[in-house]
């Protein structure tokens, strides 16, 4: 497993990490103890950074992860959570103000069975109103980053465009991580634009989501993938193609999210320990560059078409 500096956050974060929002039960039903071997087998084979959040499963992510948590050594992983989406009784809910981020806190930090937090993320902040997270969410997670409850403050979204401005409106040093998602994948690397100026703010980039929410797949997107027909269709031809070479697209696309050391971490989710170990396999094997240009090329125009969160 290859490691990268995180901004400068002095966390050195496994180039492929752990995502826990599968063990909310996000993307189909789970087995808990399955869930929870993942988790395991993910921190066994060297990815050292977890990340999770009480949207994810609305507080289930949290929960299960926290039982798994509860049986590995503190010093081999570091945390991640974030604060602003919730839910409960299958609705979703959105609250940025200082007073709800502090108190969802310390409660993930209950749930995790965990008395401190590396890092704590505004949660795709396109749902919020920017100038309360540059105003009151954020002063609120750096007050607890002073008093040592966190170590470090991030803010996560969809659209680049949203990190870039709070960046630029927030405190220096306030922000000193960003995660985003599908923007760093065979299909969409809109993110080199941006990196430039990440790193010249001091801030780390961390990745998600190296299959597009399952465009890149064999098996096909789900049903409710909100990408737009033409780039199902482009993406499907570029599965086909790459089963045709007898390599799979997902391993490619795994490959192809971790190559950029630019990119401290690329956070992939499943609660299949399985799975866990075979995209472990993916990035430790030779990636095959030239087929990632191929298949780019024919993903063609449908290159960075991206969609809106939900």
């Amino acid at each position: 497993m290859k490691y990268n500096e995180l901004g400068n956050t002095g966390m050195k974060v496994s180039a492929l990490s752990f995502g826990a929002s599968s063990l909310g039960g996000v993307f189909h039903d789970i087995k808990e103890a399955k869930a929870i071997e993942a988790v395991h087998v993910a921190i066994d084979n060297g990815m050292n950074f977890i990340d999770v959040s009480p949207y994810y499963g609305h507080y289930m992510a949290e929960t299960v992860l926290g039982k798994a948590l509860r049986e590995i050594d503190r010093s081999k992983y570091y945390l991640s959570t974030k604060v602003g989406r919730y839910g409960k009784d299958g609705v979703n809910t959105w609250d940025y103000s200082a007073r709800r981020a502090t108190e969802s806190v310390y409660e993930s930090m209950d749930r995790l069975g965990i008395d401190h937090i590396d890092l704590i993320n505004v949660h795709d902040i396109e749902f919020a109103d920017l100038n309360q997270v540059v105003t009151e969410t954020l002063p609120a997670l750096v007050e607890l980053r002073d008093k040592g409850v966190v170590s470090h403050v991030g803010i996560t979204d969809l659209q680049l465009e949203n990190l870039k401005w709070v960046i630029e409106h927030a405190e220096p040093g306030q922000v000193e991580t960003v995660l985003t998602f599908c923007h760093y994948a065979l299909n969409d690397d809109k993110l080199l634009d941006y990196l430039d100026f990440f790193e010249s703010n001091g801030i780390g980039v961390i990745n998600a989501s190296p299959l597009s929410m399952g465009l890149l797949s064999q098996r096909g997107v789900p049903s409710w993938h909100p990408a737009p027909a033409p780039l199902v269709e482009a993406c499907k031809k570029a599965a086909e193609y790459c089963t045709a070479k007898g390599y799979p697209i997902e391993k490619l696309a795994m490959q192809f999210s971790v190559s950029n050391p630019r990119i401290a971490t690329t956070l992939f989710s499943s609660a299949n320990p399985d799975n866990v170990a075979l995209n472990i396999r993916y990035i430790e094997d030779e990636f095959d560059s030239q087929l990632a240009d191929e298949v780019r090329e024919i993903i063609g125009d449908q290159k960075r078409v991206s969609w809106a969160n939900s």
